[in-house]
Parts: structure tokens; C-alpha cells; sequence
């Protein structure tokens, strides 16, 4: 029977998550274990992290302590206030996690320094650090800083107080794009229903995999062949079109799964899990010998470039998507080559 656990925080707490194919016999060995749960939102059994569930998952001690939890005494509070200001700001859960593992790893960093007494030069020296020796990526440097900026400027309420500090260049990187192709080649060695139906709404909607789960059957209306996206990135509510082919297959997976309250739900109820509908993808893509390294999200890159490709608008690719900015659904001009393959090169015409 393969297995695998590791460390996850779930409701504020550590513990040691198993994830395993559905097995009668290993249920109820989780179950006598004391201490264990079901959580329907992540779709696994989990038990407390103990030294003793450590050695019979076969957990290296060390794994999972967090510099959160060797953040100093007096630096706790100045975390503590710096999470319930993103709270206060109704910042998303994915927002209020990155924030505050950044964070954390600057508090860890300055020991026993007061964060509050840090000067512009001091995080200057710390962003020099994190670039110099610990050979951080551009963008971790840009998420860094961005949780740095939030403490002093909007809990701290020094405006400005980092603006003399330059950023590193990002990289200029292109959406991962799959050819219609190698679209279809996916579905076709995908025959379970349930994930077949998965990817190709992804495919079909456009969806990032955090809107996939979250589907409820209620947001689907197939009268008016609209599917309701609701709080997605940016706390954004949208509608985006119902594939008139999808109409036939999603009434048999309704009639073979009966989900009952989201559309994709786990092999014990609740949300489907976003690292199972990678995986799903994962499969597919190793089935259909497709060599490129790309995760589900490459599906909805793959729909708008292949929208612009068909000639719709640029400004509904962005309303379908749920792009703030145009600059962002612009990138996948870029991507489309289309217009570019019929340029005919000089040295054609001598």
C-alpha cells in the first residue's frame, strides 16, 4: 500500500497528514490512532504531531518547524499584530499566508531585535542578504519586501518608509501554453469520468485550480449555459460560458457521482482538494508522453491563448478570466504566434 505523510498546519495547529488511495483497512487503523481527523476541506486523515506519530509515519524530527515558531518573545506580538491588520484589511487567506511566512522569516532573522526599532538601512542590508547569500529568486525577494513595506507602512503607519529601497528585475515570463492538440491527446487518456470532466472544464472555463474545487453545483445554470465563479482572485465574482459539449458528459458524471454539494468533491464528501486535481492533471499529462514542464494552471493559459486565437476580443478574454488589469491578459499576445507564423521572412522573396 503506498503512502506518504508530512507536516501541514491545519486550523492554526501542526499535524501529520496521510494521504493514501481508499483503503477499508487503513481507515481503521487511522481511526484507533488517537488524536485522528478527517478534514473534508484538504480531503485527508490527519493526527497530532507527536514524537511518536513521527517515528511511525517516518518523519525527520526537524521537518515542519517553521521559523514562525522560533520567532523571539517580543517579535510574537509584532507578528500577532501584523496578522490581524491583514485580517482587518480582508485580505485573502492565500495573501495572509504568504504575508505572514515572509514576515516571519524576517523576525526570525533579527533574533532579539525589536522589529519596530529597524531603520531603511537595516532592511536594505536584509534585502542585500537575502539576494547575496541565501541566493533568493527575484520574485521571492519582490514577496519578501512586499510583507516588510505592509508592517511598516500600514501597521507601523510610516508611509513610504521603504520607497528608497530598488527592487530586483523580475524575469519577463511567458504563460506555459499546451496546443489544442496535445489538449485533446489529455482528455482522450483520461477515462475516468470524474477527472475527465475535471480538466476539461478547467480547459473549458478557464479556471485557475483554486476555482475548480470550489465549484458548487448550485453555480452551475445550465439554461443559461453560465457557470458562476464565486470569490475568486481578488475576491472577484464572474460568469463565464457554459461549453454547450460539456452539456451531456456533466450530466452523466451527475448521474454516476451525485455530488451533493460541490461539483468536485473528495472520496469521503467535501471539496476536492487542489493537490488532487494536480495530480489528476499530472497523470494526463505523463500519459499523453506530453514533455513539457507545466501544472494545471497551463489549461487556463492554454484558453485565453487559444481565444485570442480564434479572434475574440481582448477585453472579454479579461471579464472571462477575471484580470483587474488588461496588462496581465495582454501577456497572452505574446503567446499567440499566430499572426507571426504568416510573416513571410526576406530572404523568401529575393
Amino acid at each position: 500500500m503506498n503512502w506518504e505523510a508530512k507536516i501541514i498546519t491545519h486550523r492554526g495547529s501542526k499535524r501529520i497528514a496521510v494521504y493514501f488511495e481508499k483503503n477499508a483497512e487503513w481507515i481503521a487503523r487511522i481511526k484507533q490512532l488517537e488524536g485522528s481527523r478527517w478534514s473534508q476541506t484538504l480531503g485527508v486523515w490527519h493526527l497530532p504531531d507527536t514524537e511518536e506519530n513521527r517515528i511511525r509515519f517516518k518523519i525527520n524530527s526537524n521537518e515542519g518547524k517553521s521559523a514562525l515558531s522560533q520567532i523571539q518573545e517580543n517579535n510574537q506580538l509584532v507578528l500577532k499584530r501584523f496578522i490581524e491588520e491583514i485580517q482587518l484589511k480582508g485580505y485573502s487567506d492565500n495573501t495572509l499566508k504568504t504575508y505572514r511566512n515572509e514576515f516571519g522569516i524576517y523576525l526570525n532573522y533579527l533574533k532579539e531585535i525589536p522589529a519596530q526599532n529597524r531603520t531603511t538601512e537595516d532592511i536594505r542590508n536584509y534585502v542585500l542578504f537575502c539576494i547575496n547569500e541565501l541566493k533568493l529568486s527575484e520574485a521571492t525577494v519582490h514577496s519578501r519586501i512586499n510583507a516588510i513595506k505592509f508592517y511598516y507602512e500600514q501597521v507601523l503607519r510610516r508611509e513610504r518608509f521603504l520607497i528608497e529601497i530598488p527592487r530586483p528585475k523580475k524575469p519577463s515570463k511567458l504563460p506555459k501554453v499546451i496546443a489544442p492538440v496535445d489538449i485533446k491527446k489529455l482528455f482522450e487518456v483520461t477515462p475516468n469520468l470524474k477527472h475527465n470532466t475535471m480538466l476539461k472544464l478547467c480547459y473549458g472555463l478557464g479556471l485557475r485550480v483554486s476555482e475548480i474545487v470550489k465549484l458548487k453545483i448550485t453555480d452551475i445554470d445550465s439554461k443559461a449555459m453560465q457557470v458562476f465563479i464565486e470569490r475568486g482572485k481578488g475576491k472577484k465574482d464572474r460568469y463565464v460560458n457554459l461549453p454547450q459539449s460539456i452539456l451531456v458528459q456533466l450530466r452523466s458524471y451527475f448521474v454516476e457521482y451525485k455530488p451533493t454539494v460541490y461539483l468536485f468533491e473528495g472520496q469521503y464528501g467535501g471539496q476536492y482538494s487542489s493537490r488532487s486535481a494536480q495530480q489528476v492533471f499530472k497523470n494526463a499529462l505523463l500519459k499523453a508522453k506530453i514533455n513539457k514542464t507545466v501544472g494545471i494552471h497551463s489549461l487556463r493559459h492554454s484558453y485565453a491563448t487559444h481565444l485570442l486565437e480564434q479572434g475574440t476580443d481582448i477585453r472579454f478574454i479579461q471579464e472571462l478570466l477575471g484580470h483587474s488589469d488588461i496588462k496581465t491578459t495582454l501577456l497572452y499576445t505574446e503567446v499567440s504566434d499566430k499572426s507571426i507564423r504568416k510573416i513571410i521572412s526576406p530572404l523568401d522573396n529575393l
